[in-house]
């Protein structure tokens, strides 16, 4: 007699990581219109780790390694509280004063005692993480070598070990994008996304494809811009099993995710508002026409000036624009032409 298997009674675990903190006003700082906030230029490159652990595979690196995209949730909060102070009509400051239990909290981390280690390994890594780059933020160019974090300190209660206050110094690159405003609004449940791959997706889908109705990305080409070690085999294994998931759960924020052949494709979910008035649909613009667009204005960040066109286009009305990617070049062709170097 053969014996049958018994089949599982253990529940799938969510896609989602559990909402820790399940209340109406998000953010318990004294800045309660915090709304999660990510700067472009992080947003556009693979500046931080996939891996959980600390990933030494980045040619330059100090400390404990690269920064990962978790330890990113610190600069989302950073530069959350920076443009809600701007909203507010406050100076901002480079140097923030935070309480340690707030940002837990607001990023839906734990705050027993490993989630405040986790914290001060985070604040190590971003510290130490050096970046060269010439990506531009509030048309300055810096072509230069810098931390994510300048500096930070952790006053700790000697009696019980918790952290009293935390001083954070925010790089000029990034503090210049907060400054320029080269900001976009963050869902709340990207702190809920479990795998560092679905927060790089997100990431993406919110910068590319913004309020369009799709946005497609081919899977070399997202490998490329979420900074993937997997093999492409594996990359595709991953990608595959997050569409699944999302097909079965929903659980990505903003926007479904597929994969059509070689593409992988983002759809704005119905949840989702139009940006800027009511009614009417955003143009559509295809992957390849940010690499016309760069053509067309060499020296310029075309992200940039996308999010120029759509506010000039929504301003004008809504027009109806026969040719959308044609109008999105010519508005970069002229751009570049009055100013070259911007």
């Amino acid at each position: 007699m053969t014996a049958q298997p018994v089949p599982s009674t253990l529940p799938r675990r969510s896609p989602l990581l559990p909402d820790r903190y399940p209340i109406d006003d998000f953010f318990i700082c004294d800045v309660t219109d915090a709304i999660p906030k990510d700067d472009l230029g992080s947003m556009e490159h693979p500046i931080f780790s996939l891996s959980t652990k600390p990933d030494r595979h980045i040619q330059h690196y100090e400390h404990n390694g690269v920064a990962t995209i978790h330890d990113k949730d610190v600069l989302i909060y950073c530069i959350s509280q920076l443009i809600a102070k701007m909203n507010a009509g406050e100076m901002p400051n480079r140097t923030l004063h935070l309480k340690a239990y707030d940002l837990l909290v607001s990023t839906n981390r734990k705050t027993d005692g490993r989630g405040y280690e986790q914290l001060i390994a985070a604040f190590d890594r971003l510290s130490g993480t050096r970046i060269k780059t010439n990506i531009r933020t509030n048309a300055e160019e810096i072509r230069e070598g810098f931390g994510l974090l300048d500096s930070w300190r952790v006053v700790r209660h000697s009696a019980s070990g918790r952290m009293m206050e935390v001083k954070v110094t925010l790089s000029e690159w990034v503090f210049n994008a907060v400054l320029g405003r080269e900001v976009l609004t963050l869902h709340r449940d990207y702190f809920r996304l479990r795998k560092p791959l679905e927060r790089r997706m997100y990431e993406l889908a919110r910068k590319h494809c913004g309020q369009q109705e799709q946005w497609q990305i081919t899977l070399d080409v997202l490998r490329k811009k979420c900074g993937s070690a997997s093999t492409e085999k594996e990359f595709r294994r991953l990608v595959t099993r997050i569409c699944t998931e999302d097909a079965e759960h929903h659980h990505m924020p903003d926007y479904a995710v597929r994969m059509q052949g070689e593409l992988v494709c983002f759809s704005k979910r119905e949840h989702l508002k139009d940006y800027g008035n009511e009614g009417g649909a955003l143009p559509l613009l295809d992957a390849d026409v940010y690499e016309r667009a760069k053509q067309a204005a060499p020296s310029h960040d075309v992200y940039y000036l996308e999010q120029e066109w759509r506010n000039w286009w929504v301003e004008s009305g809504k027009p109806l624009l026969q040719h959308p990617a044609h109008a999105f070049i010519a508005f970069c062709r002229r751009r570049y032409e009055r100013c070259p170097n911007p």
